[in-house]
């Protein structure tokens, strides 16, 4: 019931989304490659990301010709447009597959959570987003059918609380939206089928993408086997200990190789007899016979990096309002890696 009255806008994307290839993609030598890294809700950011990095026009339709965008994760959360954004990029996946060039989306950790059912960080935006006129009577008789159950939670932590009372704290935690949007990141929700189509990681030319990063414990692991267990997992619900999904050495979550410190000390995670970073990066790109590791998550506000000898790009330069850092995209052409930062200019609202 719920799926059905997720609203025209999600059957809407439910037709749009195409599948992403499992496999490395080749580059011809002169072919762009453009990364681009956490977004977490801010469609103006996004735009202006884009617009500078000549992939899309005025009225936001794909200009980038043969172009390939990679967007490393971490669409959603932390801001109002994730819908908007996720939408677009649906689109861009289309225009530029007609035009020559490709558009893949990774998984990020935040992706992860919202189709895993974790919605810490999930603004009141993202759900309104989702919300349609039928949301008020749908979320009334989604009470009404698990009154039972609701009822009985409550009262098994505060036994004397009345069924208004509960009624009332039960809709406080259940925003209008917030229906649909599970729904639509269920595994056959129109968003979870389009994360279960996206990769973890992916190989383009001889570069990496990764949302966290690849540890040693994934190092010697061929990407493609990392994600098809990534996805195997998305679609279990896989929220164990165990989980590649959550694994703080897993390829949605690692930091180790930007960080290894804990308040200025060695963490404990790290022991002394843990391969070195670079140890670790070359270990990671051998498997995948590559030379370029790119990465996100970990957000630097200043501006991208490169380092280990031209080896890893770290590109999340929380570029969100959230975060307030620079706006930037990582712009890769036959081998070379070039950093592009800029600042957030006042909003230019698009030509419809």
């Amino acid at each position: 019931m719920i799926r059905r009255l997720c609203g025209l806008l999600c059957l809407a994307l439910i037709a749009m989304f195409p599948l992403a290839p499992l496999t490395a993609q080749p580059v011809q030598p002169a072919q762009r490659i453009v990364a681009v890294g956490d977004l977490h809700g801010d469609f103006d950011a996004w735009r202006q990301v884009a617009l500078n990095a000549r992939l899309i026009d005025q009225r936001n339709h794909w200009a980038g010709g043969s172009s390939i965008l990679v967007q490393l994760g971490d669409i959603v959360d932390r801001g109002p447009d994730s819908l908007k954004i996720i939408s677009h990029l649906m689109k861009l996946q289309k225009e530029a597959a007609h035009a020559g060039g490709r558009v893949v989306v990774l998984v990020g950790n935040h992706e992860a959570m919202n189709m895993t059912g974790d919605l810490r960080y999930v603004t009141a935006g993202e759900y309104a987003a989702f919300a349609t006129a039928d949301s008020a009577p749908l979320r009334d008789r989604t009470y009404a059918a698990n009154k039972a159950a609701i009822v009985a939670g409550y009262r098994a932590r505060t036994p004397a609380m009345s069924d208004d009372a509960i009624r009332a704290a039960w809709l406080a935690l259940t925003p209008l939206g917030k229906l649909e949007h599970q729904a639509a990141w269920s595994p056959r929700g129109p968003l979870g089928r389009w994360t279960l189509a996206n990769q973890a990681i992916a190989k383009i030319g001889d570069s990496i993408f990764v949302h966290g990063g690849i540890s040693v414990a994934y190092s010697t692991t061929p990407y493609q086997m990392i994600n098809r267990r990534v996805t195997a997992a998305l679609k279990a619900g896989d929220v164990s200990e165990t989980s590649i999904l959550y694994d703080p050495f897993g390829p949605l979550w690692y930091r180790g190789l930007i960080t290894r410190n804990e308040d200025g000390e060695q963490s404990s995670a790290f022991p002394a007899s843990y391969p070195s970073i670079d140890q670790e990066l070359a270990a990671a790109l051998q498997t995948n016979g590559a030379r370029h590791l790119v990465i996100a998550h970990t957000p630097r506000l200043a501006g991208i990096v490169i380092s280990n000898g031209g080896q890893l790009a770290r590109i999340d330069t929380g570029m969100s309002r959230y975060y307030g850092g620079k706006l930037s995209y990582l712009e890769i052409v036959g081998g070379q890696l070039m950093p592009h930062n800029f600042d957030r200019s006042p909003s230019t609202p698009a030509v419809r």
